[in-house]
């Protein structure tokens, strides 16, 4: 051991054994842990040499002098323990000095034990803390909406973080924090589980009304275009899209069918007035009847000729009257008749308007192409057909190129803008029988009924050809876009799924060797 570790090991003894810290005491310990002999009978020990071994007195006080200052600079209970031993030499109060040495010894510097002096507090650290305490105060707390508890835990937390100026209190932060990270995971899993069930029950219920939609054609296609959105990966965007959509043609349908309402409630009238008619017609004969009686006995009781030929008069005249309200009648009742049927012609096309708003729920919002769901309608009848028919059917899967880069440079709206372009120069090229589908982000489906694989291919060139002599113009500025694609010919009882795979592997292989370029699936 060297003398500077065998001077603190004195201490530590001196501490332990409650010796009074004073010079002669130090060095006996000293030379205790040296192994040095000083026999009290044995002067000739040179002086030089007991110098050189241990400390003197004057050295041993020295070094309890330098261990005080040392101690006082401290900050927190090291310091106070400090001043209380530069007190104690001040006084030469060694007993003094040797119980405050064995307090420090019994309280060691740990956890617990001896206050520490707060940490380094830097512009990043105090940036940090703040951070983590407004994360916890702010964002956190406002997720947790519903938990009270919770909720008053993070701000609590939050605000912990913000005056945790020591490893003590940040070590009691982490636990804290800990704990809270615990019990938002269970409260998520319970949240998540509710969200299922409430996802199932609301699935049932359209279920339900579905089956109850035989007739209401225009309230199924809104009903199923719900079903299909909640059938798959909930996304925001889909969703904000979708309420966008629906709330247009619930709108639109909420005034067609107060139209019709209108229609059916003057055909309803209408019918009232043809029945009244009637029992005016009805009710005139039956007068008519009753006089034709009377006439017959003035008949039988007329003497002469000129009796007979007044009660003619009057059966002449009575039977006028009963013919014209006939014709009267009659014509006002064709009059209601070709109202009502114009009231009909008017309840079929409201009734075709709100089948075609229905119809709206499937086609893409922002470049007018049929959405997934329109696809699917779509496939289904064209596979049924080519079954039916034993006709060829090919799809075709496009990507524009570098569409993250046209996004990057020009920005969002243009590439909404390039998309709609794309779409209207497919449209303005391809048979009225071909159907374009947005599948999703800048993909794009195009459905060939009864086309080979040969022409399906080179139906894609050429509408390659065409988006690259038709300009996408942004600000007046001329941009190139074109795309790579994929063709696949439907086999044999093939489903759509398999099919769209087959295309989708085309159209990346497409994209790694080139771009701009069309290959057949295998």
């Amino acid at each position: 051991m060297n003398p500077a570790e065998i001077a603190r090991e004195a201490f530590r003894r001196l501490a332990t054994r409650r010796i009074a810290p004073t010079p002669s005491a130090y060095r006996e310990i000293y030379n205790e842990i040296a192994g040095i002999s000083e026999p009290a009978d044995s002067p000739a020990v040179p002086a030089a040499v007991l110098a050189a071994s241990a400390p003197t007195e004057s050295g041993a006080e020295n070094v309890l002098t330098q261990f005080a200052s040392k101690m006082s600079e401290s900050t927190g209970e090291l310091g106070d323990f400090g001043r209380r031993f530069q007190r104690a030499l001040k006084a030469r109060d060694w007993d003094s000095y040797a119980r405050t040495l064995a307090q420090l010894a019994e309280k060691q510097v740990k956890k617990g034990g001896i206050e520490l002096p707060p940490l380094p507090d830097g512009e990043q650290t105090r940036t940090l803390r703040e951070l983590l305490s407004r994360t916890l105060g702010f964002a956190v707390a406002t997720l947790l909406t519903g938990t009270p508890a919770l909720v008053e835990e993070a701000e609590s937390l939050g605000a912990a973080i913000k005056l945790a100026h020591t490893e003590e209190a940040l070590n009691e932060a982490a636990l804290r924090l800990k704990q809270l990270c615990y019990q938002i995971e269970l409260k998520s899993g319970d949240t998540a589980e509710q969200q299922e069930l409430l996802l199932r029950l609301f699935k049932l219920l359209l279920d339900n009304v579905s089956q109850l939609l035989d007739d209401d054609s225009w309230l199924r296609g809104q009903v199923d275009a719900v079903q299909n959105l909640i059938a798959g990966p909930l996304d925001q965007r889909a969703l904000e899209d979708a309420t966008r959509s629906l709330k247009e043609v619930i709108y639109k349908q909420s005034q067609l069918k107060h139209s019709l309402s209108d229609v059916k409630l003057t055909v309803k009238n209408m019918m009232m007035t043809f029945i009244d008619r009637l029992g005016q017609v009805a009710a005139s004969t039956g007068d008519f009847h009753e006089k034709i009686g009377g006439y017959s006995e003035k008949i039988s009781q007329a003497e002469n000729i000129s009796e007979l030929n007044n009660v003619l008069d009057e059966v002449l005249r009575e039977t006028r009257m009963v013919q014209n309200e006939a014709l009267r009648a009659r014509d006002k009742m064709v009059l209601a008749r070709q109202e009502v049927q114009d009231a009909e012609q008017r309840i079929h096309t409201l009734e075709a308007k709100l089948q075609h708003m229905s119809e709206l729920v499937r086609e893409d919002q922002l470049t007018g192409s049929l959405n997934r769901r329109g696809l699917d309608d779509v496939f289904e009848r064209e596979t049924a057909r080519s079954d039916r028919r034993g006709t060829p059917l090919c799809i075709a899967m496009l990507d524009l190129d570098d569409f993250k880069r046209l996004n990057d440079t020009y920005g969002h709206l243009a590439g909404d803008a390039a998309l709609k372009h794309l779409v209207k120069i497919v449209k303005e090229t391809l048979r009225s029988m071909d159907v374009i589908a947005r599948f999703g982000g800048e993909e794009f489906l195009i459905l060939l009924p009864e086309t080979t694989v040969d022409a399906a291919s080179s139906t894609m060139t050429r509408l390659q050809r065409e988006l690259t002599r038709h300009f996408f113009l942004h600000d007046n500025e001329k941009v190139l876009i074109t795309f790579s694609a994929g063709v696949a010919l439907r086999l044999p009882n093939e489903d759509q799924a398999e099919l769209v795979k087959r295309a989708d592997r085309a159209m990346y292989q497409a994209k790694q060797t080139g771009k701009n370029r069309v290959v057949v699936a295998d």
